[in-house]
């Protein structure tokens, strides 16, 4: 996805007391009725489940609508939420069937109907926004439904359908109120825990329990005000003020990494995520780094180690490979095929020189404003231009305004964060390197494809780990994409709000639900 959703099931969770110096009062009367405060930079692209393919939007569809399928908090099998059971109805994986809740309504009390989620999944395919979520579920082949029943067709084998069908893409629309052949901005019909009760783009969304909610996780017991804010800086500084309880994506890793465990005003959770950061290629002809020798050699000379001590103080790992630490998979292709104990800059030269490449290379990088955004692609151009191979030009754009840009062509590189829909490696090679992948870099390759498509079919995930570390290899080989760091993930909340720590897993849900008031 996109900045784009932080792993728990695999990993220990770590729930520390933590201060910085700032406090919050104790509840007064009415405090019970005042909605959680949660503060975020991530940016909402809209409310249309149709159109994005965001963080900051699946966070709040992850509320505001419903799916056939969810997942509970550190569970990496999805459960039944609209739907009152799913399943495959052949061996072959090829057609599912999901069997809704009777009683289902909207929450402006309009049943809910098979044709509903037909409509749903029929729109988001026929209106395949450049940066809606489409890509996910290219090999969907066909959507009936008859009574309370949904089948689904599959092209191809896939056991990763039924965690497609628990991500914001399979949220469920009304289809009286949302257009066929056109996005509804500004307005939301939903059956999820909350309903939007009021909403400023930017600024903040306010959510109120939805008592007609029918579903796994229940009605909410109170309202959340989530606000936004225009980058981290911002963030810690409301967090500091005391203007938001909850403060979530993405903190400065300043702050993060100087919480002292022995105060107790603050509990601040951290996990080992599986948010990534890649530098994605463009390999359109005309691209200077569309010859894969030139992104090699870029390969061989980015310094993982400063980028995550100095930049982000240790709060991000480096990551050599496309799958992340915890998941099934998981390999260290980029450090094999390109760490050495030499002269990389000797090695890159080289390289670029057997290709007959003129040096310096000229080429734009294209970063999503913000500090972090920024000091990040200083350091990577820093690196670049010390070895007098390349010469780098830093263009930043606000967060739509990059998104346009990315998938128009208008830069060369670009740095992109990609947080997992759902916890399966498969989220990090299907719309990432696969045919009709989200990056809009033009990459292709028939056997990744077909390496892919391997994985897709087996329920057993860990008998796919083999391809998947064949899919990595060859990814490292091609350089379509350059993987950074991981992330750990970090929430932190105020002494009087309960709930904190089941708030973000990585499976692409930000359970506001579970926040409560002590």
């Amino acid at each position: 996805m996109r900045s784009l959703r932080i792993w728990i099931p695999l990993l220990c969770t770590a729930v520390l007391a933590a201060g910085a110096g700032f406090r919050f009062l104790l509840p007064e009367d009415g405090d019970e009725e005042r909605p959680i405060s949660v503060g975020t930079t991530d940016v909402v692209g809209g409310l249309d489940p149709a159109g994005s393919y965001d963080t900051g939007s699946w966070a709040l569809y992850s509320n505001l609508y419903q799916s056939l399928l969810t997942l509970r908090p550190g569970s990496a099998a999805p459960v039944p939420d609209a739907a009152e059971s799913c399943r495959f109805l052949d061996p072959a994986l090829t057609t599912y069937a999901c069997t809704l809740r009777e009683g289902l309504t909207f929450a402006d009390g309009r049943p809910l109907t098979a044709q509903d989620v037909r409509y749903s999944f029929e729109r988001m395919l026929g209106i395949a926004t450049d940066i809606g979520p489409a890509s996910l579920f290219a090999g969907l082949d066909s959507v009936s439904a008859r009574g309370r029943t949904v089948t689904f067709g599959l092209r191809d084998r896939d056991a990763t359908f039924p965690l497609k069908l628990a991500t914001g893409a399979g949220a469920i629309v009304d289809r009286t109120r949302y257009p066929a052949k056109g996005l509804r901005p500004g307005a939301v019909d939903g059956s999820g825990p909350y309903r939007l009760a009021a909403y400023t783009p930017g600024l903040r969304a306010l959510l109120e329990p939805n008592p007609r909610y029918r579903g796994v996780v229940g009605v909410p017991r109170g309202s959340v005000e989530v606000r936004y804010f225009e980058d981290e800086e911002q963030l810690a500084a409301a967090w500091r003020r005391g203007d938001v309880e909850v403060a979530h994506r993405q903190l400065p890793s300043q702050l993060t990494s100087s919480l002292d465990p022995s105060e107790e005003d603050v509990r601040m959770t951290e996990a080992v995520g599986a948010e990534i950061r890649t530098v994605v290629f463009d390999l359109r002809a005309d691209s200077p780094l569309a010859r894969r020798q030139v992104r090699q050699a870029i390969a061989v000379l980015v310094d993982r180690g400063r980028l995550t001590s100095r930049i982000h103080h240790s709060t991000v790992e480096p990551l050599y490979s496309l799958i992340p630490r915890g998941l099934t998979g998981h390999t260290t292709s980029f450090f094999d095929r390109y760490f050495r104990d030499d002269d990389a800059t000797a090695r890159a030269r080289a390289m670029l020189h057997d290709a007959a490449v003129r040096t310096p290379v000229t080429f734009t990088y294209g970063h999503r404003a913000g500090r972090s955004f920024a000091a990040e692609a200083a350091e990577l151009r820093r690196q670049l231009e010390a070895t007098g191979l390349f010469k780098v030009r830093i263009v930043s754009a606000e967060w739509k305004q990059f998104q346009k840009g990315y998938a128009g062509g208008a830069y060369d590189a670009y740095g992109l964060g990609w947080v997992p829909d759902f916890p399966d490696p498969d989220n990090f090679t299907s719309p990432l390197v696969g045919r009709a992948n989200a990056l809009h870099n033009t990459y292709a390759s028939p056997r990744v494809d077909r390496l892919i498509s391997l994985t897709q079919r087996h329920g057993d995930r860990r008998k796919a780990a083999g391809v998947f570390r064949e899919i990595q290899d060859q990814i490292a080989v091609d350089v379509p994409v350059l993987p950074l760091w991981q992330k750990k993930d970090y929430v932190l909340a105020g002494p009087d709000v309960a709930g904190s720590e089941h708030l973000s897993d990585g499976t692409g849900v930000w359970r506001l639900w579970r926040l409560s008031r002590m």
